[in-house]
């Protein structure tokens, strides 16, 4: 008779830190309520943070741990990641989950493990992004630019290098199934990230205002929301912070409230009265938009990326409709979309854009991520293995 003997799990993510709240932190915390496992990153200032779920969890860390200022955020040591998380040695466990979006996926794996990877979006830095990095950066210019421009030539070639130490890629979108495609030709599964929906309160009565909440930065659009704006003359509210903040200050006129970072209680009710979320960033998929939908708030979004798949526009599908696109990431295409909204406004249903953002919960994305989890050990481990 075989001995049945349980699986050591271990699950990589990039960085945790106080900073770091968003889609894929998330999507690590949902994981780890369902999966006994050990947690590994680059960096763990969590551990030590009174507030954090993860308060006097042991997490295994690299190198990186110990650096100047890597608590305010490791991206600055981009060129030590790839040797970092190969640092890892998970030679112990079974399976191996990653939740990347930059290295995560690279540790290192024997034949005898399985390694199954959330990819919440391919290395922004070394891909979609290698040019605003480095217009933005200090490092993107001259002698300088030239060695990060190096820098980032060898990073790509890494990462698809890395990409093959990964048995079974999970993609948070289509849009983001298709990224991995062109960069590391490997398919992957769709399955949505969790969206705590059950969190946000609903409303179907609205006050007179349109509602920002996203990071200030520059690739997120909110200074092209604010400029399209000031033309409208239409009350705007703009909730959260970012190396922009000063910019769009400067640039906004009187009818657009600038609240700076607000706490999640403050955002919830703001998104609870908003007349429409509007959002002009590409993005993998956009949490932000689901919580809108979710509060019965209408959506308009720049389309394209994740926002095709989680907002329906109103002009195509009528009383089903969530939202509304504007296909330029222009201020005349977003101020022409507004009044197209307004036009179309009394036929948003709030009740079914609740209905339709419930698809994105949380308990949705555990029944998928576990059956997918289970049927790639099934293939992958010995049958006598207890599960």
């Amino acid at each position: 008779m075989s001995l049945t003997v349980p699986l050591k799990h271990a699950l990589v993510h990039e960085w945790l830190t106080p900073l770091a709240t968003g889609g894929s932190e998330l999507v690590v915390q949902e994981i780890l309520n369902h999966v006994d496992a050990d947690l590994y990153a680059l960096i763990d200032f969590e551990s030590s943070n009174k507030d954090s779920y993860l308060y006097k969890r042991k997490i295994g860390t690299t190198f990186l741990q110990h650096f100047p200022l890597a608590r305010n955020g490791v991206q600055k040591y981009l060129p030590f990641m790839p040797l970092a998380i190969e640092q890892l040695d998970l030679r112990q466990y079974d399976v191996i989950l990653s939740s990347s979006h930059a290295v995560a996926k690279a540790v290192l794996t024997t034949p005898q493990q399985v390694h199954i990877c959330y990819c919440h979006s391919p290395m922004r830095y070394a891909w979609d992004l290698t040019f605003d990095y480095l217009r933005e950066s200090k490092l993107g210019n001259g002698v300088p630019g030239w060695a990060t421009r190096y820098i980032l030539h060898r990073l790509r070639q890494w990462d698809v290098l890395s990409a093959n130490r990964v048995d079974y890629f999970i993609a948070n979108s289509q849009h983001t199934a298709r990224r991995i495609w062109r960069c590391y030709r490997r398919q992957a599964t769709v399955i949505y990230p969790p969206v705590n929906v059950d969190a946000f309160p609903f409303s179907s009565d609205k006050e007179d205002f349109y509602l920002v909440v996203s990071r200030l930065v520059s690739y997120k659009g909110v200074s092209l929301i604010v400029r399209a704006f000031n033309e409208l003359k239409k009350r705007l509210v703009v909730i959260g912070t970012g190396p922009e903040m000063s910019k769009i200050k400067e640039i906004a006129n009187s009818n657009i409230e600038i609240l700076g970072w607000q706490p999640d209680d403050v955002v919830k009710k703001y998104m609870m009265n908003a007349k429409a979320f509007v959002y002009a960033a590409v993005e993998d998929f956009g949490i932000a938009l689901v919580e809108a939908q979710a509060c019965g708030t209408p959506v308009i979004a720049y389309g394209a990326g994740g926002a095709l798949e989680t907002v329906r526009d109103i002009t195509l599908l009528s009383d089903k409709g969530t939202g509304i696109f504007f296909r330029v990431q222009q201020e005349a295409a977003l101020m022409e979309a507004v009044e197209k909204f307004e036009a179309y406004q009394d036929v948003f249903n709030p009740e079914y854009a609740r209905q339709h953002a419930a698809q994105f919960s949380k308990q949705v994305f555990a029944e998928q991520y576990l059956e997918f989890l289970n049927s790639c050990k099934e293939k992958e481990l010995p049958q006598d293995t207890k599960y």
